[in-house]
């Protein structure tokens, strides 16, 4: 039992009557997971509970065996996220940013700060004001900040928004490579089939708050043309329930 993610019967309802409703989940160490669904299914909703930015309703998460409610500060010890905006200091550099960041891990240093910026493509730019960055380099701060600590779980909300076509295909190479060299998990929502299609083993649709499928990336591609063919047919089934 090498889970790195657990939830169990989640839930939360906001008084419009949206939310997400008993979500039952599980990824495995080193699995690259992706959270696909329109916009307003409950993906951000979901992420926020998982790292403690809300509380649910009913039911938990399980972080490296740590429960969230019960064990907040073992559960965030080995994760990285970027949830909704990433909301660096405008007036600072990148450096500068990421050096506010490192102050929260004694192991994190200025080679590390470095080499994080490296991986990501900003050293050239690390010592320009955030206020100068495009969507795209904000971003991929945002990547490099979550990864600063060399965590085991890094929870992704929209990593590909605001990137150029070079810029998603580097931030799924990064992805990709993280997940084999070090064997980190990712737990990554978006609604952009494609690089979910690219990036991702394993899928799971929210569709109305309510988690409809979940499959192995390579079990849909032996079944269906691609990943955007499944998702519109699973959305299909579920659409009149």
């Amino acid at each position: 039992m090498d889970k790195a993610i657990v939830i169990e019967d989640l839930s939360k309802i906001y008084k419009n009557n949206r939310g997400i409703q008993s979500l039952n989940l599980e990824i495995e160490r080193g699995e690259i997971f992706g959270f696909l669904g329109p916009n307003g299914a409950g993906k951000t909703t979901t992420m926020k509970i998982m790292v403690g930015l809300m509380k649910a309703d009913k039911g938990d998460v399980k972080i490296n065996g740590y429960s969230i409610s019960n064990d907040y500060e073992n559960a965030m010890k080995d994760i990285g996220c970027i949830v909704e905006n990433v909301t660096p200091f405008s007036y600072l550099s990148a450096y500068e940013n990421m050096e506010l960041c490192g102050r929260f891990h004694n192991e994190v240093n200025g080679t590390r700060i470095d080499e994080c910026l490296e991986i990501t493509g900003l050293i050239k730019y690390k010592n320009e004001k955030i206020k100068n960055y495009s969507l795209g380099m904000k971003q991929r701060l945002g990547i490099a900040m979550a990864i600063l600590s060399k965590p085991k779980i890094i929870i992704l909300d929209e990593p590909f928004n605001g990137l150029d076509v070079e810029g998603m295909v580097e931030m799924r190479e990064l992805i990709i490579n993280l997940s084999k060299k070090n064997k980190t998990t990712f737990f990554i929502s978006s609604h952009l089939i494609h690089d979910i299609e690219l990036t991702c083993d394993k899928v799971g649709i929210l569709y109305g708050g309510k988690l409809i499928s979940v499959e192995k990336t390579n079990n849909i591609l032996k079944n269906y043309s691609s990943l955007e063919n499944y998702y519109l047919s699973e959305v299909d089934l579920n659409a009149n329930y």
